[in-house]
């Protein structure tokens, strides 16, 4: 805290503070959103090992498949699926909540390791999958209606992830939390989002144009399934160097809307303890 101070922030000091941020821990939160992700690297490399490339002579895909047995070929892909969406999740959740919790130790003058911030996720893995359950309904169900309700929806719901964690609040609690926290503060919220797709879109292209233009090059040569799993490390390292940006500004972002609405910061020179719940105080329904 000693070195950020917490204070009410204009728009352009949250994205200063969170490029800030980065950049000075860059090796701390490349860690933590790297290392969780290797799982789903190494998944993606082991189905590009399966994917057998058919010469000319072979026959049709579907002949194969009968030849073959297609029955037994699609259980595998299905228990595949499955595999693949467990490894994602648990990579997501792991980067994710590790990234807020070490945004939150720095922001308040502390001071975190990479094991230290994925070791406290593991206690809180069921709750932030509830709670990332939750918010992508809430979302999609208001995007079912029409795109700007579902954009609005995800704005307000911005910091659910933060309060979750670091307020040990339920699904339901923490997506209320949020929109109370976020309330005419939409704007601010979808400007975040907003820069971090363009720096999403801006580092895939930079990564994977250029094995993309490879793969296209070497598809019916030997070269493709080494130029498929280039593009998937190029993948990898796009999402890894962008996916913090959008963790630390939105923790930043919550500090920010607790200092403005509920005076965080004097409450934390009241109790240097760094309690950041947010006490007994009344949160009102989503839809009230």
């Amino acid at each position: 805290m000693a070195e950020l101070g917490l204070r009410p922030l204009s728009l352009g000091e949250i994205l200063d503070r969170t490029f800030s941020l980065y950049r000075r821990h860059f090796i701390l939160f490349l860690g933590i959103t790297g290392l969780p992700h290797l799982l789903i690297l190494a998944l993606n490399l082991g189905q590009v090992l399966l994917i057998k490339v058919p010469a000319v002579t072979k026959p049709p895909l579907a002949a194969q498949l009968q030849t073959r047995g297609g029955g037994g070929l699609m259980g595998l892909g299905i228990v595949g699926l499955l595999v693949g969406v467990v490894v994602y999740l648990v990579a997501y959740l792991f980067s994710q909540g590790g990234t807020i919790y070490a945004v939150s130790e720095l922001y308040l003058g502390r001071t975190t390791t990479i094991g230290s911030s994925l070791r406290r996720v593991w206690g809180q893995l069921a709750s932030l999958f509830g709670v990332s359950l939750l918010n992508g309904l809430a979302v999609m169900g208001a995007a079912i209606l029409l795109i700007i309700p579902g954009i609005y929806v995800a704005c307000r719901l911005i910091t659910c992830v933060p309060a979750a964690l670091l307020e040990d609040l339920g699904p339901r609690e923490s997506l209320e939390r949020s929109f109370r926290l976020t309330k005419n503060n939409a704007g601010r919220a979808f400007v975040i989002y907003f820069l971090y797709f363009v720096l999403l879109y801006a580092a895939a292209f930079l990564f994977m144009t250029p094995f993309g233009v490879v793969v296209a090059m070497y598809s019916k040569d030997g070269m493709l399934l080494l130029s498929m799993g280039l593009l998937q490390v190029a993948n990898f390292l796009a999402g890894i160097l962008v996916g913090p940006f959008l963790l630390i500004a939105t923790s930043i972002f919550y500090y920010d809307l607790r200092v403005r609405k509920e005076a965080f910061d004097l409450q934390l020179m009241m109790n240097p303890s760094g309690n950041v719940a947010a006490g007994n105080s009344t949160v009102p329904s989503m839809l009230s």
